[in-house]
């Protein structure tokens, strides 16, 4: 079956608000800027209506105030990368340091803070917009100019994908994800009794500054073990070096994968509501962050004040730091070459009542 999808413009760049809605009536809103996703609406078990991301009702507030990255297309390179230094080809290259030591999400102006050209389409498989960038040779320290792609698709299967697709006229480190927050009471309350599974027997510890250390540790008999479900809450609090480090979860969970394509990475049930997401990709690695750095100074929809962990973010990607880690899968995009990655956001709804 074809969905029927709307594809609603509105006002104008970088604040055009664009909207998909499935024949079901999930709702997709996002904005050129950062190519950020505004806004998520999927139904409960009772067929009510929530959004279940985090962000603000005024578009002009992302462009002023978003530090958490809500919603934003992250690159050039997301995550960390130690001490904002890399060498590539012997040639050493200085980025900004924006998170204490260390590098984070592209830098002072990553692909978060741009305005992305904006297409609408439809197809057989659905409706959606294609966001592209071309970011220079040297922004933000990387080499090499980059065009940059990404498709966000919406079927008739609730079903969100988003398709990257980049190139590069020089070798440059590249690690593009979608930083939304999910919440899916749609409330304004934390995530803690959230169930999460995630497909991974390894995770990357890391140090005091956020960065892995060059392991890949089992998640056996740790509180990182969400190989069954677990609540976010359950062993958050946990004395454990790890949990210390990034108050709470930060960290980058190595999926269990054999050979390419899409793998289940990732599902979170809610059971208020019993809404559940389920996150597929392509991608060697999964940031779950427990929104552990909010703290109240956000002011989001609806005049919500967001509090620590009244969002959970799962953030499809290689793994960080992979410029100065040689074991881990790489993330060095050559000319000739295209980097080409995707994600599958699957809302549904468990219906009994526990």
């Amino acid at each position: 079956m074809v969905i029927f999808l709307v594809i609603e413009l509105a006002c104008t760049p970088p604040k055009a608000s664009i909207t998909l809605k499935s024949a079901g009536g999930m709702e997709v809103r996002a904005i050129p800027y950062g190519g950020i996703i505004t806004s998520i609406r999927v139904p409960d078990r009772d067929g009510r209506f929530d959004d279940v991301v985090l962000g603000y009702d005024d578009p002009g507030s992302y462009i002023t105030n978003n530090a958490p990255y809500m919603g934003a297309i992250i690159g050039r390179y997301c995550n960390r990368i130690a001490k904002g230094m890399f060498t590539l080809d012997g040639q050493p290259y200085r980025l900004a340091t924006n998170n204490g030591p260390n590098h984070l999400h592209g830098g002072n102006k990553g692909f978060d803070k741009m305005v992305w050209q904006a297409e609408e389409f439809r197809n057989a498989y659905g409706a959606g917009v294609i966001f592209r960038y071309s970011s220079p040779d040297g922004e933000e320290g990387f080499p090499g100019t980059v065009r940059a792609q990404v498709t966000y698709t919406l079927n008739d299967r609730n079903e969100l994908i988003v398709d990257y697709l980049a190139s590069s006229d020089k070798a440059t480190p590249l690690n593009l994800t979608q930083h939304s927050y999910f919440n899916l009471t749609g409330a304004a309350r934390d995530v803690l009794d959230h169930e999460v599974t995630i497909n991974a027997d390894r995770y990357t510890p890391v140090d005091p500054t956020l960065i892995p250390t060059g392991a890949m540790a089992p998640v056996d008999g740790t509180p990182f073990d969400f190989r069954k479900p677990v609540t976010i809450g359950s062993r958050i609090t946990q004395e454990d070096q790890q949990l210390r480090n990034g108050k709470g979860y930060d960290h980058n969970f190595v999926l269990n994968r054999q050979g390419e394509g899409l793998v289940h990475a990732a599902r979170v049930y809610e059971p208020s509501t019993g809404r559940v997401l389920d996150v597929s990709t392509t991608e060697p690695g999964v940031q779950f962050y427990s929104g552990n750095f909010l703290d109240g100074s956000i002011k989001g929809k609806s005049g919500r004040l967001y509090q620590q962990h009244f969002g959970f973010c799962l953030e499809t990607q290689h793994f960080p730091d992979s410029p100065n880690q040689p074991q881990f899968p790489s993330t060095i995009l050559r000319p000739g070459t295209e980097f080409r990655s995707r994600t599958v956001f699957a809302f549904s709804v468990d219906g009994t009542r526990r």
